[in-house]
């Protein structure tokens, strides 16, 4: 009976609204009518219509796995407040929150000694440089990159496929949005191309908006300003893609408590950080800046290579210009969204022509 009451409520809704109105004269004007209150109180956003059919084409996609990604995005600060304890039910109803936490541990959390699948697999992100992140919010044609293993190593959701990359959306972000006294601004987070921008401005109007590319190169530039890491943050429900870039802080990002604590929810860029001695001053601001505790000073700035994700928020905060970024073959292949399409287009063509 439940699962009737939303066709019952439209219908009604339809039946009080026509005889709120005069008599209609034709069948053709009542059917117009009907179109226009059906449109003003729909049950399906185009946008979830589009969501689902991109999930069909992948073959691999179940009910499940859509549903998940539906409430992923359409309740996506519940999900992330329920994620790092931060929400209302969670705190009111923690011995029973705790036992399905420790439920899910078990069943995906920890991974199992078969496949050797773990959270982090389904849900991660990938540190970006400065530039990098600019680079991602300005491509204008469409991204065709599958299976980038070697930039994304996890065992899924490490694909770049999207549809109108310049359709760009900025929403508040959900780990800063949960937390008591959050780091502001609150609109940092940057969803990417379709179907995804449509999803959250559709689903979220007072929480999203679309922007420029201009506008969310000046997001991540002035983020990045205040200390903050830029994420291209993938997740198994968005269609095992990309989807946002993220500028995380330490004190609000979920994902990088997560890392912090063990689950290795972030890839390094590829790069770590290198400091000139010669030219710093030891000022200790780039030690303010780092927001994975890779940096100390004894006598002299030490850089704790397992710990830098090469994001590069020391360099640029560096009055000195005494640190760099340097390449890393160790930490995995960088984001840099330019030289993978253009290697796919070389692959491509050599397939092609062979």
């Amino acid at each position: 009976m439940i699962f009737y009451l939303p066709i019952i409520f439209l219908l009604l809704k339809i039946q009080a609204v026509i005889m709120a109105q005069e008599q209609p004269q034709d069948h053709h004007h009542l059917l117009e009518r009907i179109q226009h209150v059906t449109k003003r109180i729909e049950l399906i956003k185009p946008s979830t219509r589009t969501f689902f059919r991109e999930s069909k084409k992948l073959g691999r996609y179940g009910l499940a796995e859509w549903l998940h990604g539906y409430v992923y995005g359409r309740w996506i600060y519940d999900y992330i407040g329920i994620g790092t304890g931060e929400h209302f039910l969670v705190k009111t109803l923690r011995p029973i929150g705790n036992l399905i936490l420790w439920c899910f541990k078990k069943v995906i959390g920890s991974g199992s000694q078969q496949t050797g699948f773990s959270f982090a697999d389904s849900y991660h992100g990938k540190v970006v440089t400065l530039e990098n992140a600019r680079c991602l919010v300005t491509v204008n044609q469409p991204i065709f990159l599958p299976n980038l293993e070697k930039v994304v190593p996890y065992s899924r959701a490490r694909d770049i496929i999207l549809q109108n990359p310049d359709h760009i959306a900025v929403m508040d972000c959900p780990c800063r949005s949960v937390r008591e006294n959050p780091c502001l601004p609150l609109d940092v987070c940057i969803i990417v191309g379709e179907p995804f921008t449509s999803f959250v401005i559709e689903h979220h109007p007072g929480k999203a908006r679309p922007i420029t590319q201009d506008e969310a190169m000046a997001i991540i530039e002035a983020e990045n300003r205040r200390g903050h890491v830029a994420h291209a943050f993938f997740k198994d429900a968005m269609l095992d893609r990309f989807y946002a870039i993220c500028n995380c802080c330490s004190c609000c990002c979920g994902a990088m408590q997560a890392h912090r604590n063990g689950t290795p929810m972030l890839a390094s860029s590829g790069y770590v950080c290198s400091c000139d001695h010669q030219r710093c001053v030891s000022c200790g601001t780039c030690v303010d800046f780092c927001q994975f505790a890779a940096l100390d000073f004894d006598s002299l700035l030490e850089v704790d290579a397992e710990s830098c994700m090469g994001c590069g928020v020391c360099v640029n905060s560096c009055p000195a210009e005494a640190l760099a970024l340097v390449r890393d073959v160790t930490r995995g292949e960088p984001l840099e969204i330019h030289q993978l399409m253009s290697g796919a287009q070389h692959q491509r063509a050599g397939i092609t022509e062979h």
